[in-house]
């Protein structure tokens, strides 16, 4: 049987992992476009390498979800509420426009707004990225829906830019495993949900920090990181995982070094404001703490049921001991496994945790997962299914508007928009149960069956353990450094044909 690695020229020594030899689903898809790869395949000598593939295909995913954008483009967006939720094609950035005043040249954190949101409510860098595009929208001169449009359509070029990083990245984090990355640019949650808000941008930031991680710069990580955390708060529990991971390897300079390069970025990104606007600059802040329960979260559905009101003070309380305990368990799960997690499978554990206990889910949000599902648990199946609860969840919360903004009530009930919720928190702890699961039986995660440690892990690749509770630690994989705590040997899976 021919091998399921190949080779290529680049990198002669250094097989690179054919998805469709390895995974059934991704073999199975593999036949529209001729099956899986053949013994003779030469990868990586054309001008379509993996990582450009990758890349392109992500861009034509991104331009399909524009595509189904075009309803409201056209039309939904400026005539009444609901059609915008029946044809599911809603988007935050033509509305903002002119809600947030840059269709009036308004300064974001500095010009005060009219009506309830005084400031905007976004943090500095996406404040930036929306004002930057607001620059762009001036040379198109027109009524105030073509500016609309136009102001979506710039935003949108400028997405794509942050998708192309995003696929790149993503591609080149496991440098072996490059088709892994095909699960970001296929992935139909993202095509839907790319152009709904600016996430793109902190997600794009955030897989490039990973690549430089992976790469042995915990600097730059951190730089990039910080980058990240100044247009969304989410990257920033990506140093929980890390310390953990760090602690159990020893690696403490490392650590100290993306922590310094995370706090510096963000200060650099926001001192001046907050300096020269600090009324404009905290309202990200406290409208998150003011902000009550809302949609797509298991506590709407609580109040929803049970008719109770929760102040959004106690459900701040409650969510922020939920989020603990969850860190606590991955801790636990972290400084105990039989072999040290992967930072892939660390860092979707921490974000999936913060996303289940939210006050909030907005639909876009599964974009903060989808690169990290890629690279720790990169399998077609548990994948697909993960992404079908949540494309069922982006049709519900529509027709769940739909329903209730217009006076027909035509769309989904609040029964059925609850249990579009459920489907949804039980997809996303699926696949966090899937890679629980890698982590304690190491020798059944896929990334690992060929002896690989972490690919993501940089410094943490293949590197000894200094502290371990309970003394579980296995040796040193093949070719790495011996560790300080000895314990039962984890013997790794040959791999299957």
């Amino acid at each position: 049987m021919p091998s399921p690695h190949k080779t290529t020229r680049a990198h002669p020594d250094r097989p690179v992992v054919s998805p469709t030899r390895r995974d059934e689903v991704a073999a199975a898809g593999s036949e529209l476009i001729g099956g899986p790869v053949g013994r003779w395949a030469r990868l990586g000598d054309s001008a379509l390498s993996p990582v450009r593939v990758v890349a392109l295909v992500a861009i034509g995913m991104f331009a399909l979800g524009m595509v189904q954008k075009l309803p409201c483009y056209n039309w939904a967006w400026f005539r009444g509420t609901s059609s915008q939720y029946t044809h599911a094609c809603y988007s935050d950035i033509p509305h903002l426009f002119v809600g947030r005043g840059f269709a009036e040249g308004l300064v974001p954190y500095f010009d005060r707004l009219g009506g309830d949101m005084e400031y905007l409510e976004y943090p500095v860098l996406t404040g930036l990225f929306m004002q930057v595009a607001s620059w762009l929208t001036l040379p198109f001169d027109g009524d105030l829906v073509y500016r609309e449009q136009m102001y979506w359509m710039v935003n949108a070029g400028m997405l794509m830019i942050c998708v192309a990083v995003l696929a790149v990245c993503v591609a080149r984090t496991h440098r072996d495993r490059p088709w892994d990355a095909l699960l970001v640019a296929l992935a139909p949650a993202y095509a839907l949900t790319a152009t709904i808000n600016w996430d793109l941008l902190a997600v794009a930031l955030t897989a490039a920090a990973m690549l430089l991680w992976s790469r042995a710069r915990p600097l730059a990580f951190g730089v990039l990181l910080g980058l990240a955390t100044a247009a969304k708060f989410y990257p920033f529990l990506l140093l929980g995982p890390l310390l953990l991971l760090c602690w159990r390897a020893g690696k403490w300079r490392e650590f100290g070094l993306a922590a310094l390069g995370t706090a510096g970025a963000w200060l650099v990104v926001n001192v001046p404001v907050m300096l020269l606007a600090p009324e404009g600059w905290k309202k990200f802040y406290t409208f998150s703490q003011e902000r009550g329960i809302d949609f797509g979260s298991f506590w709407l559905v609580i109040t929803q049921r049970t008719g109770a009101e929760i102040e959004p003070e106690t459900v701040n309380t409650y969510a922020t001991a939920l989020m603990l305990l969850a860190c606590a368990g991955i801790a636990l799960l972290t400084l105990t496994a039989p072999r040290r997690p992967r930072f892939a499978q660390l860092a979707f554990l921490v974000i999936a945790a913060f996303i289940l206990t939210n006050k909030v889910y907005s639909p876009q949000y599964v974009l903060w997962l989808i690169p990290l599902a890629a690279l720790a648990r990169p399998r077609w199946r548990d994948f697909l299914i993960w992404q079908a609860c949540e494309v069922l969840y982006f049709g519900g919360i529509w027709m769940y508007l739909a329903y209730t903004t217009s006076g027909n009530k035509q769309g989904l009930p609040t029964e059925g928009y609850q249990f579009a919720i459920v489907l949804h928190l039980v997809g996303t702890l699926f696949l966090c149960a899937m890679i629980v699961r890698d982590i304690l039986l190491p020798e059944r995660d896929g990334v690992r069956r060929d002896g690989s440690d972490d690919p993501s892990g940089g410094v943490l690749d293949r590197a000894g353990d200094v502290f371990v509770l309970g003394g579980r630690a296995g040796h040193a994989p093949p070719g790495g450094a011996a560790r300080a705590v000895q314990g039962p040997r984890v013997e790794w899976g040959a791999v299957r044909e």
